[in-house]
């Protein structure tokens, strides 16, 4: 079983940067995909997955919304998968998960079920 913990999250303007952290404990954190979702304002019950990256060989997953500006990596010795969110426009505000599976199936929404606690994304314009 693995614990997940998102931090780097916070208020910018539009246009500004941040990066978050899912730090990973509790098991062989290479035997997991890591997914980031989010969940927009007044959409408690829809969690969108944003990216995600395979176990071991670090194939990545973008959703078109983020193509472009949102880089997701990997330090395996570190435990910890990073999401590097460039040119951040009010739309990307949400609470931000990280999730992990051990399943081959990376991109299967349905697969991840070990999540975090969640962490704010505020995007001004």
């Amino acid at each position: 079983e693995v614990q997940l913990e998102e931090s780097g999250g916070g208020l910018v303007h539009a246009g500004g940067s941040l990066r978050l952290s899912c730090g990973a404990s509790g098991t062989t954190f290479d035997d997991y995909a890591i997914a980031w979702f989010r969940q927009a304002p007044g959409k408690e019950r829809e969690r969108e997955a944003v990216s995600c990256i395979s176990r071991r060989n670090g194939r990545t997953y973008y959703a078109g919304s983020v193509k472009g500006r949102f880089t997701i990596s990997r330090d395996n010795a570190k435990n910890t998968v990073y999401l590097q969110m460039n040119s951040l426009k009010p739309e990307d505000t949400a609470v931000y998960y990280c999730a992990a599976t051990r399943s081959t199936n990376y991109r299967a929404t349905q697969a991840y079920d070990y999540w975090g606690q969640g962490n704010q994304v505020t995007v001004s314009s």
